[in-house]
């Protein structure tokens, strides 16, 4: 084992042996426990035999800091970078890259054979493999794993999550012998503390030693104001930072659930005093040297507050400045941070304690608590290794929820976790392109959410399982040894004979009130009743005590059976959930020409080596004529439509150029025809064209100063680069991928020049 200049815990001396002896391994440990050292484990082994190891994270950003760690370390001549539109030294013995990229490499395509792909990889490390969690991006980790050769070691990392024994278990069955580590070991343990509205001067400990909830804090009182109305809470921001700094439990990430709230309360503590005269001074030389670098960022708004020691950080600021304020609070200088939740995603951001502003959070739906993964993964930031002894956890408290209800989160377990595997079209063609129908199949059944479907169907299955019993206790012993069916039988004559009883009844109140002979045919009817009634007569049923009972059961008997087999019907159909979406996905491409006798056509190869949320629409918009005779800006603001998801809110309509507005009506008619298309194949694929900032990127293109384009409507510069990224990642495809014409290639090409420079460029 590679010796390290420090003692290893128990968990990764487990990690790194097993990983000696040529087994992957699951490691499942919680925030700040020391992950990171196994995977340094591997890169050392990798180093020394001089084979291969890829690094894969879920976020460009922390690929680039990966990137520039494992520079500094090991020698940048040793190290690699592959992100969606960077590519450095790929052929190093250390390549950090998107697990998406990793993916996308295991498909080969335009991405180079797969052999040449992992030559000499001996390691793949998969870090924060708890991402198969999120909706957008979980299938990457489960295409991963499945198509991961089995030669390859896996070293995933996760989170804390409740089943890693069938993560493990899944990784087992589907690549390689693995073994799992698992620890709840914390190196910097955690206090909890609650801020209480009404003891406003100091911080509660939520827990007594027994681990029950603090009787001395109160719940939070519901703010009335006139006509019953709910007043906006009063914000205690000022209070909350200021006991931190006064009990020495600085620095802190103040997590809130806001872009805007994360602005005004850096701007409320802004003059707290919480650096010195000295820390001040530092500050300033170390932004000066970055804005020298950066210069755009000398009019930014948040630079004032900079200088006081607190900053904000969330999506909607450029990269370049959330970089700027990441690494002064690397140094210590910046004093609290405050983030949206997506600061808990792995960036190096030590911190002595984390506030969690509250524990339920407001969606399209309402407000919902925080589920404990998230909990942990924001409290977990808490608590520097090698620096504090304890790390610190703050809740405030709100009326959305009880002092109770934080308590029983702090104490929760972390969720399972759960499989995002969802069939695209991409992923269908280039199974279909490797494989046939049936080995397709094995492969979609390999997925870690076929194989945990057992625990997805728990309570469909439970519920079905209860159905069993209901209609088990419905079972009634027949005194006469007679089954259900002779039961059925006498109420089916039973009723008949009642029936027509009721209706002779009628027909002669009719005749007598017309004073008429009742005719043959009337009493031949009721001759024939009479044959019913006996025959009714000749059943045991009709004299059995258990009649009402037994005949009452048949209905509750006959309901409960509807019920279940409806249930039945959705069990196989959840079973078979990733199955029947594949088949969806290949019969709409089948009906579109992309795929004949299960194997791609030239337009099918297409597709599926392009990368999107539907590859489909982008392909028709492709073959189309909808992109023809556009000008590199022209062609940047129609791809800006079509890759811009909905916006909460209004935005201006800033004009764009005639062309593009014709360019957007034929893509209209394209959208309009998959609609009908998904429509009839039951499949959920987004189709945008949303130019909101359509106007703008091609302003930008055409060199307009990035101080015009922010100026130009009310938007996050932080959500409009991310929105001009989306298009050069689409652009760039367009110059890679199979059977696009030239002029396309090459307007592509000088719309990415132009649109890559600051800050658009920078991550």
């Amino acid at each position: 084992m590679y010796e390290f200049p420090f003692e290893l815990d128990d968990f990764q001396k487990e990690a790194c042996n097993f990983i000696t002896e040529g087994k992957s391994v699951v490691v499942c440990a919680p925030t700040g426990a020391g992950k990171t050292v196994i995977a340094q484990h591997a890169i050392h082994e990798a180093l020394k035999n001089n084979t291969r190891v890829f690094y894969t994270t879920p976020l460009k950003a922390l690929s680039n800091q990966k990137y520039y760690d494992f520079s500094e370390k090991y020698g940048s001549e040793k190290v690699g970078l592959l992100t969606g539109d960077t590519s450095i030294n790929r052929g190093a013995q250390i390549v950090v890259m998107t697990t998406e990229v990793f993916r996308n490499m295991l498909y080969g395509t335009n991405l180079g054979a797969v052999a040449d792909n992992l030559k000499d990889v001996k390691y793949v490390i998969l870090d924060e493999v708890h991402y198969m969690n999120d909706e957008q991006r979980g299938t990457v980790w489960e295409e991963s794993i499945i198509y991961c050769p089995t030669n390859i070691q896996i070293v995933a990392l996760s989170a804390t999550v409740a089943n890693a024994d069938e993560l493990t278990e899944w990784i087992n069955s589907v690549h390689s012998k693995t073994e799992l580590v698992d620890t709840d070991f914390r190196p910097v343990p955690l206090k909890f503390f609650y801020f209480d509205s009404s003891q406003p001067t100091r911080l509660l400990p939520l827990l007594t030693p027994s681990g029950q909830l603090n009787s001395k804090i109160k719940p939070e009182k519901r703010p009335f104001g006139r006509h019953g109305r709910v007043k906006e809470q009063k914000n205690h921001v000022k209070e909350i930072v200021r006991n931190l700094h006064e009990q020495d439990m600085l620095p802190a990430i103040y997590f809130t659930f806001s872009r805007k709230k994360c602005d005004e309360q850096m701007e409320k503590c802004a003059y707290l005093d919480l650096v010195t005269n000295a820390e001040r001074a530092q500050i300033r030389q170390f932004v000066d040297e970055y804005i020298a670098e950066n210069p755009y960022l000398y009019n930014n708004k948040h630079l004032e507050y900079l200088y006081q020691g607190v900053a904000s950080h969330h999506a909607g600021l450029l990269p370049s400045w959330k970089n700027l304020v990441e690494k002064l609070f690397q140094k210590g200088l910046i004093k609290v941070v405050f983030a949206t939740e997506t600061l808990a995603a792995g960036i190096n951001m030590p911190a002595r304690s984390t506030v969690i502003s509250s524990v339920s959070k407001r969606t399209d739906s309402g407000h919902r608590m925080l589920t404990a993964s998230e909990f942990l993964q924001m409290s977990g930031r808490a608590g520097r290794r090698g620096m504090d002894e304890v790390g610190y956890v703050t809740v405030v408290g709100s009326y959305f929820q009880t002092p109770e209800e934080v308590a029983e989160l702090v104490l929760s377990d972390a969720n399972p976790l759960e499989s995002r595997f969802s069939p695209s079209y991409s992923m269908v063609l280039n199974l279909l392109q490797r494989f046939s129908l049936d080995e397709a199949k094995e492969l979609i059944m390999k997925s870690f959410g076929y194989f945990s479907s057992g625990s997805r169907l728990f309570p469909l299955l439970k519920l079905n399982e209860q159905y069993d019993a209901q209609l088990e206790e419905r079972v009634i012993e027949c005194p006469y040894s007679k089954n259900d069916d002779t039961l059925r039988e006498y109420l089916n004559i039973k009723a008949l004979y009642i029936q027509n009883k009721d209706t002779y009844k009628k027909i002669i109140r009719q005749e007598n009130a017309k004073k008429r002979k009742i005719s043959e045919e009337i009493v031949q009817f009721s001759h024939e009743n009479k044959k019913n009634l006996e025959k009714m007569h000749t059943f045991c049923c009709d004299r059995c005590k258990l009649f009402k009972k037994h005949s009452k059961n048949i209905e509750v008997i006959s309901r409960l059976s509807m019920h279940k087999r409806k249930l039945e019907k959705e069990i196989e159909r959840q079973r078979d959930i990733f199955w029947n979406k594949f088949l969806s996905h290949r019969n709409a491409l089948t009906e579109v020409g992309y795929l004949v006798d299960d194997y791609p056509t030239e337009h099918g190869i297409t597709t599926s080596q392009i990368r999107s949320e539907n590859e489909l629409f982008l392909a028709e918009i492709l073959f189309s004529n909808a992109l023809e005779n556009l000008t590199p800006s022209q062609l940047a603001a129609v791809v800006c439509a079509i890759t811009t998801e909905e916006l909460r809110g209004d935005f201006p309509f800033l004009p764009f150029s005639e062309p593009v507005r014709k360019s957007l009506n034929a893509i209209r008619n394209i959208k309009r025809r998959l609609e009908k298309l998904q429509g009839k194949h039951l499949i959920e694929a987004p189709l945008y064209i949303n130019p909101y900032f359509s106007s703008l990127i091609e302003l930008w293109v055409e060199g307009a100063e990035w101080e015009t384009i922010i100026g130009q409507m009310e938007i996050s510069e932080g959500d409009l680069v991310r929105s001009f990224k989306r298009v050069v990642d689409v652009l760039r495809q367009f110059t890679t991928i199979s059977n696009v014409p030239d002029w396309l290639v090459f307007t592509a090409r000088e719309a990415i020049e132009k649109i890559q420079r600051e800050p658009v460029n920078l991550d």
